[in-house]
């Protein structure tokens, strides 16, 4: 009888799991299921494929209230399947991503009740992933008290990053409370690098630039495959245009909005987290395909902005770093969406990227032409294989 590890990987608008079969003797393991959980409009879905990507069962059931009923139906959904259609003798452990991990967790931890309640403090840093994070912890501990947990961290990879990109210009005071940079995304980074040699041969150690483009959209500055600049900084608020969020934006537009029209730090919060980005823009959607098959003049100019913003923030992490080897996109809009990418290597042609409009529209892994300076590609991420990793080397005695 093979083991198990189940990875689950709660996002601001889906729920992913992986089941992974444990090999003791050779230390490895092999992917055999893979859950989504997700929303449409009043509807919740849960489609579960196997490793060649087939579909073994799908369920959908209606969901109405507000996105965190939608996020909790989403969760109970998923813990139901593994309850219901795993062997429950041959779990070993639970391994999750957790969006903040502050100073303090720099690398992979199975998660205590002493961790766990520190986790909790860092709830105001990402509040709109952190509680399902964690409620994912509890909710497995619920059903599954005696397995281990393991936590890994989208802001370990960023530690890295000199103390420069990392400081705010206030008192220093400020800064060593924990007012700083941290960068997120860290476990889709880690899974890039790790297989850029694979893409780039000897020059994966170059000046790499990774577009993590979804709901949630950062961009990180790559030099030996480590993190050397990322656009998300204090919070998952910051840097490129999202799905709901604003990324970006001038502080003294907040305090305009407190003191002039009166909205209270909830207020401005919920205007940030869950209605701008794209949605507050466009009007219509925080689904790209949505905006993008839209003729309303708003949803044009949603995506116009995310595409500025995201060439903008290219042109600064390629000053950051130097130069430009190497652009590699990833993410569900990364990687799915052909339109979008072009506008960006298109906007970036000045950093040497020729894009070969033919590979990208087939979503050829190489999507620049041989001759480009700078070359680009498309690389799918895969968060739970490197969270299935850490969990492996963690929980599991080999």
């Amino acid at each position: 009888m093979s083991e198990i590890i189940v990875v689950i990987n709660a996002g601001s608008a889906t729920i992913k799991f992986a089941v992974y079969s444990v090999d003791r003797i050779r230390s490895a393991l092999t992917l055999i299921l893979r859950g989504l959980a997700e929303s449409h409009a009043e509807k919740l879905s849960l489609a579960i494929t196997d490793a060649e990507g087939r579909e073994v069962a799908h369920d959908t059931v209606s969901a109405r209230g507000e996105p965190s009923n939608a996020l909790r139906a989403l969760l109970d959904a998923s813990l139901h399947w593994l309850k219901t259609n795993l062997d429950q003798n041959q779990i070993v452990a639970f391994g999750h991503r957790i969006v903040h991990g502050g100073d303090q967790f720099l690398a992979p931890v199975i998660v205590t009740e002493t961790i766990l309640a520190n986790l909790r403090k860092l709830t105001p840093l990402a509040p709109l992933h952190q509680p399902y994070n964690l409620a994912v912890i509890d909710g497995v501990r619920d059903r599954w008290p005696d397995l281990p947990q393991v936590g890994c961290f989208d802001t370990a990879f960023h530690h890295t990053q000199p103390k420069v990109e990392q400081m705010f210009a206030l008192p220093k005071a400020f800064f060593d409370s924990g007012v700083k940079r941290y960068g997120f995304h860290g476990l889709s980074y880690e899974y890039i690098a790790r297989v850029l040699p694979a893409y780039l041969g000897d020059k994966a150690d170059g000046k790499v630039i990774v577009a993590h483009l979804g709901n949630g959209a950062s961009l990180c500055a790559m030099k030996q495959r480590v993190s050397v600049a990322t656009t998300m900084g204090f919070s998952t608020l910051d840097g490129l245009v999202m799905g709901t969020r604003s990324g970006s934006i001038d502080a003294g537009a907040i305090l305009y909005l407190m003191d002039e029209k009166k909205m209270t730090s909830e207020d401005i919060a919920h205007l940030l987290y869950h209605e701008s980005g794209l949605l507050g823009v466009s009007g219509l959607s925080a689904d790209m395909r949505t905006l993008l098959a839209s003729d309303l003049p708003h949803a044009a100019e949603a995506v116009e902005l995310f595409v500025h913003r995201a060439v903008r923030e290219i042109g600064s992490l390629t000053a950051a770093l130097g130069g430009l080897d190497a652009l590699m996109f990833t993410g569900g809009m990364g990687s799915h969406s052909a339109l979008i990418r072009q506008r960006i290597c298109d906007g970036s042609a000045w950093a040497g990227i020729d894009l070969d409009h033919q590979a990208n529209a087939a979503h050829a892994l190489r999507i620049s032409a041989n001759h480009s300076a700078a070359s680009a590609w498309v690389i799918p991420t895969d968060e739970e294989a490197i969270i299935a990793d850490h969990t492996l080397k963690l929980a599991v005695s080999i």
